[in-house]
């Protein structure tokens, strides 16, 4: 019942809209943290994405900003064939920011460098198995690869609970020294 699902959809744009607004006006804080559960590749197909779970994402987007707030989204999971869904003109650019989990940043910085904010992919596995050298040697390479014009922000990709002290701080400390552009 397609027609269902997206009326139901729909309906809950409103809500979602004043949800994130309330809240960061109790937090004094414009960021509204939208956790993208469930949009990843692999879980629908393109064609799903855009037909149920764009249009409300994007509605949702275009209402907190208009209410100047500034729309934190994590992209869980990987988001490569979705990329030129979401750098959608219709989002006025410089509004948001988008953190990725597990997206090919190089084509990221292609299709959202200079529209929007965009950081994370420093692996939760690496932060929680690897060495310092080998995560200083990673947030080096994506210096490299996608820093440089100021859309880039250095963060991991998923949450930090099971990273080592030394790999975040190696994480942090390798931005400070590497990353200044």
């Amino acid at each position: 019942m397609p027609e269902k699902l997206i009326a139901a959809t729909e309906r809950l744009v409103p809500i979602a809209i004043e949800m994130g607004v309330s809240g960061a006006t109790a937090a004094n804080n414009p960021f509204v943290f939208i956790p993208l559960h469930k949009g990843a590749d692999g879980f629908m197909s393109n064609q799903d994405f855009e037909k149920f779970y764009w249009p409300t994402l994007k509605a949702v987007l275009l209402g907190l900003i208009e209410a100047g707030t500034i729309p934190y989204l994590f992209v869980e999971g990987g988001y490569n064939q979705r990329l030129d869904i979401i750098a959608d003109p219709d989002i006025p650019a410089g509004h948001a920011v988008w953190m990725f989990d597990q997206s090919d940043m190089v084509e990221v910085k292609k299709k959202l460098g200079g529209w929007a904010t965009f950081g994370g992919n420093v692996p939760a596995s690496l932060l929680k198995t690897g060495t310092p050298a080998e995560v200083s040697d990673y947030v080096k390479k994506l210096i490299d690869d996608v820093a440089g014009n100021g859309s880039f922000i250095l963060a991991n990709g998923a949450v930090l609970d099971d990273g080592t002290a030394e790999n975040v701080h190696a994480m942090i400390d390798t931005g400070k020294e590497y990353g200044i552009y």
